[in-house]
């Protein structure tokens, strides 16, 4: 397997399992410092290597009146200000082409969102910086339709990336998690992460915003982690209910470590048994 370069580890193959977390959007600097903070603590304890994960702009809000977050010049800026004080590497996600060089200049991956996986145009502009380019699997799409986006990356000139499972919809609001998508993916020969928490998201499920079942993301992780993965992504607050975007669906803050403890034992007796 290609193992991705990220900050000062690698992800994929025989390296440690590594943890992509952070509040769904950027809500304040002061905020996400904490979470971010607690999270590195978390993972300093139990050997995860962590990648801090918000977005500045949520472009795909179910209404046009959800909060986005503070764009992307102010939010690249909090970006750099949490990379630096926590010593940690960054992921956010990119919605236009035009993005991917500035917020490039501070995460080390660019990630795809799963309704943008085939666009060839963002795919290409993602590749071109030279930065680790994570792809969530698109609700509509199966498993073996993400090598055309493979393809797509390679073509542009990217061999550094990263493929995610985060569910497949079949309307009524909600997302169903197919765990043969994972060994598929990995097949591609790339490191493969689970969304633990998108996949428990019910799209709009509360009308003009999403719902979600956070009660499952424990055993979706379980599952997920027992099938074979390179790294868990994990939206967590200290708050979920005040969150101003996926709070139905992210991980109370204080109940991180017992999930990574569980995951990491499970993770390890699949190594043992099946190393990559």
């Amino acid at each position: 397997m290609n193992q991705v370069k990220v900050g000062n580890f690698t992800i994929g193959g025989s390296a440690p399992l590594a943890l992509l977390a952070g509040p769904c959007v950027l809500e304040s600097l002061e905020r996400s410092l904490l979470i971010g903070r607690t999270v590195k603590e978390i993972c300093g304890r139990l050997g995860i290597n962590y990648v801090f994960k918000a977005s500045f702009d949520k472009a795909n809000r179910s209404s046009f009146h959800s909060f986005r977050g503070p764009g992307l010049t102010k939010g690249i800026a909090w970006l750099k200000t949490i990379k630096e004080e926590l010593g940690v590497p960054i992921v956010t996600d990119i919605h236009e082409s035009y993005q991917a060089a500035p917020a490039a200049e501070v995460a080390d991956i660019l990630q795809i969102p799963a309704f943008l996986c085939r666009q060839t145009d963002l795919l290409h502009a993602a590749a071109q910086t030279g930065r680790v380019v994570n792809v969530k699997k698109g609700q509509f799409l199966a498993p073996d339709d993400m090598r055309n986006v493979v393809d797509k990356l390679h073509e542009s000139g990217c061999d550094q990336l990263m493929l995610t499972e985060r569910g497949a919809s079949f309307g009524y609001h909600n997302l169903v998690v197919d765990m043969r998508s994972l060994p598929i993916m990995r097949s591609f020969g790339y490191p493969v992460v689970f969304d633990g928490t998108h996949s428990v998201q019910l799209p709009g499920g509360n009308g003009t915003s999403s719902s979600g079942n956070r009660e499952y993301v424990e055993y979706l992780v379980r599952a997920a982690v027992g099938v074979g993965i390179d790294a868990l992504f994990l939206e967590v607050h200290d708050n979920p209910e005040e969150a101003l975007s996926d709070g139905a669906n992210m991980v109370y803050l204080d109940k991180l470590e017992d999930l990574l403890k569980e995951a990491l034992a499970i993770h390890e007796i699949v190594q043992q048994h099946h190393p990559v």
